[in-house]
């Protein structure tokens, strides 16, 4: 006889008993299942009522950015240069001008806040306020100071204008990335403020969570004309990206220069039509840091790759950088393709020229693993030594290192040697290029200056902090 299983009924009872049981143990979880959108939820509110003007971020586009090192920034190899901290207490510095011995702007990314450092001292009110949006590059970026004798000092302000809300969080579109010109009224007001480039703010869609590329740095030429870097913008893909098919120049992607007043200068290289006569070079993807050799006048760049592909150049006139076909030397994509940038006798395929004006040059460096490199300053003074004079440094957000290179007899590239000379002036690990570090522990850097006194100034983003390279037998006596 084969005995059946047969399920055992369950009356109400015992169905809504168990049915409880469940729901007990679904409640349990419950709250394990929503936390990740609870934390997500959470951010968003962080995001939209924090003040952003006192929240330092940790990251810097789509990096981590490292703290000042233990016991504070030092020289490599010299025991004849020491790290001095200047001032501390900036919120989110990403750039300076000297308006004189002793006397310094520096702006603040996230709160628009150009304040102004006395013998070390921030003063208590900002010299300037404007609104901003902040999301990830955004902000307040860049200045120079062009003073004229009896005549005005103009104080040239390069900043991504908020459209409304807090920190520009609240959805509305930026204005758009401005580059005004203020005048310096009784050295203790900017004031009459003239727009000079109305430049995009806003990605390619309008609708994408891009809000990088917006470069910012700015600087006045051997020729006295304002020179601006602006990157592709969230993506912009036009015929300045050399995207043959793309829209017209719309002034992204490239180092735009106009005179004090904002109007083209004469004999643009690449064309008389606006706004193609506003561009001095193009194809850049995004860089923060420009210089003029002062030697030569040439213009020097660096510009950042994404995973791979970080750059220095010589900046010609015409140059064409070679983005979005090429990064560094290689085919552009999410990993370095085929080296196919750099033979200045052989430039990358379809690149747009405008009939054959704007000229590829391959980079004087080129990192396989990136750095991000951003301040490029020349060292125009004897004051650490006389073998550094003319030499250029580069600063890094990514590492918090200090460069130093020397440039060749001609000055039109750098002095590498060994395997990166030999292998075409590419760095494949960062090993390579560990024998250029002159400082580290500095956190991110975002901006190096030659002061008055012929040191070398830098700008720490992550510490919020202002340093200055000096000989170890000068003593501490501030900013000067």
């Amino acid at each position: 006889m084969v005995t059946q299983y047969r399920k055992p009924k369950i009356g109400p009872r015992e169905y809504n008993k168990n049915k409880s049981n469940k729901m007990r143990v679904t409640l349990r979880k419950l709250p394990l299942l929503l936390l990740p959108s609870i934390i997500g939820f959470l951010m968003i509110i962080l995001l939209v009522l924090l003040p952003t003007d006192n929240f330092v971020p940790l990251t810097y586009a789509p990096h981590t950015l490292p703290q000042v090192a233990v016991g504070g920034p030092t020289i490599s190899n010299n025991t004849q240069l020491k790290v001095e901290l200047v001032s501390k207490g900036l919120k989110a510095p990403t750039s300076m001008a000297f308006l004189g011995p002793n006397d310094v702007l520096v702006l603040e990314k996230n709160k628009g806040n150009v304040q102004r450092i006395v013998n070390g001292k921030i003063s208590p009110q900002p010299l300037l306020h404007v609104n901003v949006a902040t999301q990830v590059e955004r902000g307040l970026l860049g200045i120079a100071i062009s003073k004229h004798t009896n005549g005005p000092t103009y104080v040239f302000l390069y900043y991504t204008e908020s459209g409304g809300g807090v920190g520009g969080l609240t959805g509305a579109q930026p204005l758009g990335n401005k580059l005004y010109r203020y005048e310096l009224v009784n050295n203790n007001q900017l004031a009459n403020p003239k727009l000079l480039l109305d430049l995009p703010a806003i990605p390619a869609d309008p609708l994408s969570i891009e809000t990088n590329h917006n470069g910012g740095k700015v600087i006045i030429g051997p020729d006295g004309n304002v020179y601006a870097v602006i990157g592709d913008v969230g993506s912009h893909r036009g015929q300045m990206e050399n995207v043959a098919n793309g829209p017209p120049p719309d002034l992204t992607g490239g180092v735009l220069r106009v005179t004090q007043d904002g109007q083209a200068v004469p004999n643009s290289p690449l064309g008389a039509t606006d706004p193609l006569n506003k561009y001095y070079a193009y194809g850049i993807r995004n860089s923060f840091g420009i210089d003029f050799d002062p030697v030569t006048g040439k213009l020097w760049d660096t510009e950042n790759g994404a995973s791979f592909g970080d750059e220095i150049n010589l900046v010609n006139s015409g140059f064409n950088s070679g983005w979005v076909q090429v990064q560094g030397v290689w085919k552009a994509g999410g990993s370095p393709g085929p080296v196919i940038g750099a033979d200045n006798n052989n430039p990358p395929k379809n690149l747009v020229t405008f009939g054959g004006k704007g000229v590829y040059r391959a980079p004087a460096l080129a990192w396989n693993q990136e750095v991000a490199p951003t301040a490029l300053k020349f060292l125009n003074s004897t004051k650490l030594g006389k073998q550094y004079e003319n030499d250029m440094f580069v600063g890094a957000i990514l590492n918090g290192n200090i460069y130093h290179f020397k440039l060749n007899q001609q000055r039109d590239g750098l002095l590498l040697g060994g395997s990166i000379a030999a292998n075409t002036n590419v760095a494949n690990t960062l090993q390579e290029s560990q024998q250029f570090v002159f400082a580290q522990g500095f956190g991110g850097i975002t901006d190096l200056q030659v002061g008055p006194d012929g040191y070398l100034y830098v700008l720490s983003y992550t510490d919020g902090a202002l340093y200055r390279i000096i000989p170890s037998s000068t003593s501490s006596s501030g900013i000067s």
